[in-house]
């Protein structure tokens, strides 16, 4: 029996890894799995060799004060992908983490081959990348069509794929009255995966909501979730003594938010893919710690964090950052677009004009599946 080691170090990509595995299954039956996962990977009855949370840092400072924990955590990884031998060693996403793991892989055992989905975002900064990766990964997953130029370049194999986060949801009725009362509107809010994405997002966001509970009296605020920070952001919720929140962490109550809601407040990430593709309106927001924004401010070679104005080349989408990712700034800017339907139109058809560049006629899920089994 073939097997396949699936590699991921986050919560979104334990739920990209997931869509590809789930259609993998689909073709071959016969492959065998373990996985450092998640619970979307867990939800398909694969073993995770530890619990995804004791390796999902964020930022160059983080990574920094948990160096000796992570190296811990790549020797473990390595040595259990080095028992388990399997043919391929699917990489997915976070990789500071995982092609880490995949290069000490590749210098151990050669005959595996490594695949990695979502490539790390050369077009960003550190062009140079490519050329080292193209050692140690036989094939890999881009997500954006604008990518394939760079790997091409350095004759990288490689493929388009498209996003997960861009496949047709299905259209299945779901009673929503138990999250949200019956004439309530709904703003979906996206505070991030990562336990500091979140502990920097949440007081803005419940400041935010203070200010719109003011002027807007029907609206129910529902945060976008893991199983895994679950918990984490019902205590500041609890905390805050709002009655107009929720949490939400089932994925197809969650597709179903999305399309009901009026409005969505992201923070700055692939999610806005999701929220562009469902045809609603939002705003971008992000912030961390001034030492990391100063290390990126040097690097970076783009104008805009977010996907879709990067893909257009223009501010789509409102971006709210770092000095700017205050309450008082994202009430204004929610409240402006709120109260002018005409501009949340015009946002809406904008974004799918660039969406359909990042289309492909096959789900990314089943194209990048085929490429597993292809390869075993």
């Amino acid at each position: 029996m073939k097997k396949i080691f699936i590699l991921t170090g986050e919560p979104s990509g334990d739920k990209l890894a997931s869509k590809v595995i789930l259609n993998l299954k689909k073709i071959n039956p016969n492959i065998e799995y373990l996985s450092v996962g998640g619970s979307n990977l867990k939800s398909l009855n694969i073993k995770s060799i530890y619990d995804l949370k004791e390796i999902t840092y964020i930022g160059f400072t983080s990574v920094l004060f948990n160096i000796f924990k992570i190296n811990n955590k790549i020797n473990k990884t390595v040595a259990s992908i080095i028992d388990f031998n399997p043919d391929i060693l699917f990489t997915v996403d976070s990789p500071d983490f995982t092609l880490r793991v995949a290069e000490r892989i590749k210098n151990k055992k050669p005959n595996i081959k490594t695949i990695h989905y979502v490539a790390p975002q050369v077009w960003v900064w550190r062009e140079g990348r490519v050329k080292k990766m193209k050692k140690f990964i036989d094939h890999i997953l881009l997500l954006f069509s604008f990518e394939k130029k760079y790997f091409e370049k350095e004759q990288m194999s490689c493929d388009f794929v498209g996003h997960p986060l861009l496949e047709k949801n299905n259209n299945d009725k779901i009673d929503l009255n138990h999250v949200v009362g019956k004439n309530k509107a709904i703003v979906s809010i996206f505070s991030g995966s990562r336990i500091s994405e979140i502990n920097m997002l949440m007081p803005i966001l419940l400041s935010f909501i203070r200010l719109m509970n003011v002027k807007y009296k029907d609206i129910t605020y529902v945060f976008h979730t893991t199983s895994e920070q679950n918990v984490l952001i019902r205590s500041y919720l609890e905390s805050s003594s709002l009655d107009n929140c929720q949490t939400i962490c089932d994925d197809q109550i969650k597709a179903h938010i999305l399309k009901k809601s009026i409005f969505a407040v992201s923070k700055s990430g692939t999610v806005s893919l999701e929220i562009c593709n469902a045809k609603i309106p939002s705003v971008i927001i992000y912030k961390m710690n001034f030492i990391n924004f100063l290390i990126i401010k040097t690097l970076v070679k783009i104008k805009f964090a977010n996907i879709i104005n990067i893909a257009a080349n223009e501010e789509i989408i409102p971006e709210l950052l770092q000095s700017k990712c205050n309450s008082n700034n994202i009430y204004k800017t929610v409240s402006e677009l709120l109260d002018t339907p005409s501009k949340m139109e015009k946002q809406v058809q904008k974004t799918q004009i660039v969406l359909d560049t990042l289309k492909t006629n096959k789900s990314s899920s089943e194209l990048a599946s085929k490429v597993l089994n292809d390869f075993l």
